[in-house]
C-alpha cells in the first residue's frame, strides 16, 4: 500500500473498518431472519420478507435519507441515542449502519437458501432423541449451512465495501471520518488531476473484493469437506 497517498490509504482503512463492523452487526440478525423465513410459519411472513428485501428495491439515496430522518439529532430515536452517547449521522458508525442495511437482504437470502436445502428430517430425527431446538440448530443445522453463512458474510462485506448512495446521503463525504472507498473515488473524479488517485483506489477495490471471494471459496470448501467427513 506504499504507492497509495495518505488520503487514499485513509479511505481504504476506513472502508475495511466500516465493512467489517457492518458485516458483524448484520450477521446474527440476518441469520435469525433467515431461520424465521425458512422454518417458521407466522402471520406477516410475507410482509417481513418484503421489508427485508426493500433496500434492494428502493434507490440507495432513499434508504440513506430515511436513515437520516430516523437517526439524526432532532428525531426521537436520534435524541435518545445522542443522550446515550451514540451518534450515527455524519459519523463512521452511521456508515457502518447504512452498509449493514444495504447488505442485509443479500445476507438473508444466502442463508435462507442454505437452510431450505437442509432436509428437515435430520432436524426432526435429532428432536425425537430429546434434543432442544437450540441444540438441534447448533449441532445439526448450523454446521450444514456454514458454507451459506460464509457466503452471506462475504456478500455483506463486499456490498459494504461498494456502498455509496445510502452512505453519502446519511453520513456525507467527510475526509478521515466518513469518506469510504466509493466516496473517495467519487471525490477524486470531481477535481482536476484526481484520475490517478481514483484509478489506484479502483484497483484496490478489485483486489480486496477478489481476495474476499477467494477466501470465502476456500473456507466454504474446507467447511463442506468437514461436514461430509462428519456425516460419513
Amino acid at each position: 500500500m506504499q504507492w497509495l497517498g495518505p488520503d487514499e490509504w485513509q479511505a481504504v482503512a476506513l472502508s475495511i473498518k466500516v465493512s467489517f463492523w457492518a458485516t458483524l452487526l448484520a450477521m446474527p440478525i440476518a441469520l435469525l431472519v433467515a431461520v424465521a423465513l425458512a422454518r417458521w410459519q407466522f402471520h406477516g411472513k410475507a410482509l417481513l420478507n418484503g421489508l427485508v428485501h426493500l433496500p434492494l428495491i428502493l434507490p440507495p439515496v432513499v434508504t440513506g435519507y430515511v436513515l437520516l430522518i430516523v437517526f439524526s439529532g432532532p428525531s426521537p430515536i436520534g435524541a435518545a441515542l445522542k443522550s446515550a452517547g451514540i451518534v450515527l449521522a455524519f459519523r463512521w458508525t452511521g456508515a457502518a449502519l447504512a452498509a449493514a442495511i444495504m447488505g442485509f437482504p443479500l445476507m438473508v437470502r444466502a442463508m435462507r437458501l442454505s437452510l431450505e436445502a437442509v432436509d428437515p428430517k435430520l432436524e426432526q430425527a435429532a428432536a425425537t432423541l430429546g434434543a432442544s431446538r437450540i441444540w438441534v440448530f447448533l449441532t445439526i443445522t448450523l454446521p450444514l449451512i456454514l458454507p451459506g453463512v460464509l457466503a452471506a458474510a462475504v456478500l455483506g462485506f463486499a456490498k459494504a465495501m461498494g456502498e455509496f448512495g445510502a452512505t453519502i446521503t446519511f453520513v456525507s463525504n467527510i475526509p478521515g471520518q466518513t469518506r469510504t472507498l466509493p466516496s473517495a473515488i467519487y471525490a477524486f473524479l470531481q477535481v482536476p488531476g484526481g484520475e490517478n488517485s481514483a484509478l489506484r483506489l479502483v484497483i484496490v477495490s478489485v483486489v480486496i473484493a477478489m481476495a474476499a471471494l477467494l477466501l470465502s471459496e476456500w473456507l466454504a470448501r474446507r467447511v463442506a469437506d468437514r461436514v461430509r467427513g462428519a456425516t460419513c
